[in-house]
């Protein structure tokens, strides 16, 4: 009797000591670099799916072609908030994959702006018009060990310039899409 009791007690702590609770962890914080770009992040938790995002950082481009006499590059300075559903976390947890990290499949809300403060470019006198953009945005993120994560989402959007600002007759605003990869290191 006292080996089977041990054997139910001891499957019983195996399991409590390896389940993971579906939910978000409760504050991330991270950074994360792109072919375009370098960001700063915090995810804090909503509610066991739901995880606010705020990013500061900075968008890079480059450009070339024979209107130009050099190829450019430029980096301006980003901001960005994003509500991220994190929508399949219990479903990882049943195939004993690990969600620590907030590894998992989201749908997010991304909103950024594009402030006209710097720019760092090989170009003098480069005139910076400033932007919001509001992008639904499907993705992934996954961790590489304790501490290392890739990422990747993808969206369509709207994308609405502050052109009036910069000196142009009218605002405009256009289709916006949201096409990142990134690797990142999570503190």
């Amino acid at each position: 009797m006292k080996k089977i009791i041990f054997t139910l007690v001891f499957c019983g702590l195996y399991f409590i000591v390896n389940s993971q609770t579906a939910s978000v962890e409760k504050s991330i914080y991270g950074i994360q670099s792109g072919f375009l770009g370098i960001w700063g992040h915090n995810e804090s938790k909503l509610s066991n799916n739901i995880a606010l995002r705020t990013e500061l950082g900075l968008d890079a481009g480059i450009w070339g072609g024979d209107f130009y006499d050099n190829n450019g590059f430029l980096m301006i300075p980003v901001l960005t908030l994003e509500p991220r559903l994190y929508y399949n976390l219990k479903n990882r947890v049943k195939k004993s994959r690990k969600i620590a990290g907030n590894s998992g499949n989201f749908i997010s809300l991304k909103t950024s702006y594009h402030p006209s403060w710097f720019e760092i470019s090989n170009y003098n006198n480069i005139k910076i018009v400033s932007d919001i953009s509001v992008v639904p945005t499907w993705g992934i993120r996954r961790n590489i060990g304790n501490h290392f994560l890739y990422e990747t989402g993808i969206g369509i959007g709207y994308i609405y310039y502050f052109a009036k600002n910069a000196g142009f007759l009218e605002n405009e605003g256009e289709v916006a899409v949201n096409l990142h990869v990134r690797i990142g290191y999570r503190f």
